[in-house]
């Protein structure tokens, strides 16, 4: 949903990115928080818990799926109802989601990312 809010809006390639980097880390905070909110935990301690567990695997993320798509000639420039936006945007998150992978999992390995989530549930 955040990558296509640039798109829809019609700006120019810097302020996509932008705004999808900022909304990856407010929707993907957001939804860490929801879980343990509803584990009863305050709020400024959710937030906490969501800050730990999240912010690098959503840097990397956003790293690599913002650097395919700037790097593929036309992919930013491409519109709704164009197969080269979407094509792109598949291929930028599978290969963002394979290098995330490795991240998330050495971060679990050592109690931190959603190692830290998983006493909320």
């Amino acid at each position: 949903m955040h990558c296509l809010t640039g798109c829809a809006a019609g700006l120019a390639n810097g302020p996509v990115v932008i705004i999808s980097v900022v909304l990856a880390f407010v929707f993907g905070y957001a939804l860490t928080a929801r879980g343990v909110l509803r584990a009863n935990v305050p709020l400024r301690q959710a937030l906490k818990v969501a800050l730990a567990a999240d912010t690098l695997s959503i840097a990397v993320m956003e790293l690599i799926d913002n650097s395919f798509m700037v790097g593929v000639p036309g992919a930013l420039d491409a519109t709704l109802s164009d197969g080269l936006f979407w094509g792109s945007l598949a291929a930028s998150l599978l290969l963002a989601f394979v290098v995330t992978t490795p991240v998330n999992k050495w971060m679990i390995g050592r109690g931190k990312g959603h190692a830290v989530v998983h006493a909320y549930h």
